[in-house]
């Protein structure tokens, strides 16, 4: 019969994590103005997330003395702007001309 030889487990070294992914968010918002797409390269998460975690900052700084501010989007065919959209996310076609090709919404904060 043979022994089993049992290997001593290297001791479990958890990740260091200066902030999390809303934190990096917020402070290059707070650096400049970014899309939703240029901020998810910026952090390495996809788009769809990025929309998620912007309305929690949104939330988060409703009462503080920071704001989530957003510029909205336009369409690049007739100028139409999305000044009363609720939603973060990049509209699919202008209500006016039916265009698809619209410039997306920026965010920052100040």
């Amino acid at each position: 019969m043979e022994k089993k030889q049992i290997k001593a487990k290297k001791p479990l070294i958890p990740r260091e994590e200066i902030s999390t992914i809303r934190h990096s968010i917020m402070s290059l918002l707070e650096q400049k103005t970014l899309s939703a797409k240029e901020i998810s390269v910026a952090v390495r998460i996809p788009e769809k997330e990025v929309i998620g975690h912007l309305e929690h900052i949104r939330e988060a700084t409703h009462n503080n003395a920071r704001h989530l501010l957003i510029t909205p989007a336009v369409c690049k065919k007739c100028g139409f702007i999305f000044k009363k959209r609720g939603r973060l996310s990049k509209p699919g076609k202008c209500p006016v001309c039916q265009n698809e090709q619209l410039a997306a919404p920026l965010y920052y904060i100040s």
